[in-house]
């Protein structure tokens, strides 16, 4: 008895001290398991969400957004413009620029703009998207969300300059012409400003396009314009706008899908994003009111034709410059285009006697030329540049006339080799009296009926 009582009560101490071990063993692998398990989950989150889910949204709505401005945006807009025996004609060119051009992008255009370090085009490095799969990032977006919103701005930027030629161009060497285009011009200026390449390296500030979309597509338009010569009865003839209010639909379209172009350039949402909207607004609201004021003085009469103009000029201007300069600098870049556009359109025009049938090189021209300027004016924070304020403005200047010479020299080229492959380039004279929606595509926009 006396034995087993002995036994018991050693034993019992024996599993107390076992059990107290246990509990500070607990004690401590507790928190360090947790720490553990913790940590491992923070490095399996840095590692895997890395892809912003706000950010990924707002790009996506910007894509969208972008690609309204091409359609039904920039369709209507060139439509109302054009006489009603063409407005097919121009529609049906903006929908194959989506078509082509979309899928030229995907199979090489993105490769060439933004594959490899060249200093003037890129590779075939990313031919069909070769190594990009749903797990690809760039920044904090999935690199498909990337290609698509950069696939946007190549998609309305050969769209831009049929309205330097409508009414007198056939819709097979147009879509050859837009398609080499992409390829010769576009891509390469895309890539020496946003993929790495030399325009890039000067330091060169060109945020959502001044340089790559609207003078490159200006530039590239006027050359267009004097190639293919002027329509039958220009200079003669009174060439009204058959619909105005499409014209004002589109431009009201254009005018909200470019916040999407602006801002979605930062490409993520966040305070630069926000600049870019409220510079983006202020400029084109800027330009409206000094455009209608001009016109009043001028003419006596403000018109809508005129109202619709300055907000697409307003938008073109501020495009470069939406993330440098504050609102200050996006009143007096809008202010700028309203006046320099108001004179090249209605001024610079009539004097030289080139036939740009909707005003493209005036307005996406010149209103990309002063944007990339005034992106250097304006800028609103000159010390963060390696240049400085004088140096950054020449920078700009640099860009704008390499740009200029470089869009103009390879649209000529292209088109001389066009001429030579297919002959002429026009319509002939009877299909353009006729108009091209019966000529080139057997269809009327509207009834006799109506």
């Amino acid at each position: 008895m006396v034995f087993s009582t002995k036994m018991k009560y050693v034993l019992s101490s024996i599993a107390q001290r076992i059990r107290r071990c246990f509990v500070f063993t607990g004690l401590l692998l507790g928190p360090l398991s947790v720490f553990a398990q913790e940590t491992g989950e923070s490095i399996k989150t840095a590692a895997v969400e890395t892809v912003n889910s706000g950010d990924t949204a707002w790009m996506l709505t910007s894509s969208a957004l972008v690609m309204m401005m091409t359609l039904p945006g920039l369709a209507l807009f060139y439509g109302g413009l054009v006489r009603s025996k063409n407005v097919l004609s121009v529609l049906m060119q903006c929908l194959i620029s989506a078509g082509l051009i979309g899928v030229l992008w995907v199979i090489v255009g993105y490769s060439l703009a933004f594959g490899g370090e060249g200093k003037f085009f890129g590779n075939f490095q990313y031919f069909l998207l070769e190594g990009i799969n749903p797990d690809s990032v760039s920044g904090s977006i999935p690199t498909y969300v990337f290609v698509m919103f950069q696939g946007m701005f190549a998609i309305i930027t050969p769209a831009l300059m049929l309205g330097a030629f409508a009414e007198r161009m056939r819709f097979g060497p147009y879509m050859v012409f837009i398609g080499v285009w992409l390829l010769v011009v576009y891509c390469p200026l895309a890539h020496m400003v946003w993929g790495g390449g030399m325009i890039s390296q000067w330091g060169a500030i060109d945020f959502a396009g001044g340089l790559v979309v609207h003078m490159s597509s200006g530039f590239s338009a006027l050359a267009a314009a004097y190639f293919l010569g002027k329509r039958k009865g220009f200079g003669h003839e009174h060439i009204m706008p058959h619909n105005l209010p499409l014209t004002i639909i589109g431009a009201a379209l254009l005018w909200v899908g470019w916040f999407g172009f602006n801002a979605g350039s930062e490409l993520a949402a966040d305070g630069t994003a926000g600049l870019a909207f409220l510079t983006t607004q202020t400029a084109t609201a800027t330009a409206v009111l000094t455009w209608v004021i001009i016109e009043w003085l001028h003419r006596r009469k403000p018109t809508v034709l005129g109202a619709a103009t300055a907000a697409v000029a307003g938008l073109v201007a501020i495009t470069p410059a939406c993330a440098s300069v504050g609102p200050g600098g996006s009143i007096l870049v809008g202010a700028g285009a309203g006046i320099l556009c108001y004179l090249a359109v209605t001024l610079l025009k009539p004097a030289i006697g080139y036939d740009d049938s909707l005003d493209v090189f005036g307005v996406h021209g010149v209103g990309g030329a002063w944007g990339a300027l005034a992106s250097g004016l304006f800028i609103a924070d000159f010390a963060a540049t390696d240049a400085g304020w004088g140096g950054q403005v020449w920078i700009q200047f640099q860009s704008i006339i390499f740009t200029a010479v470089f869009a103009i020299v390879l649209t000529l080229i292209i088109l001389v080799v066009l001429r030579l492959l297919f002959g002429d380039l026009r319509v002939d004279e009877e299909g353009e009296s006729t108009g091209l929606d019966l000529t080139e595509h057997s269809e009327t926009a509207y009834s006799q009926e109506a």
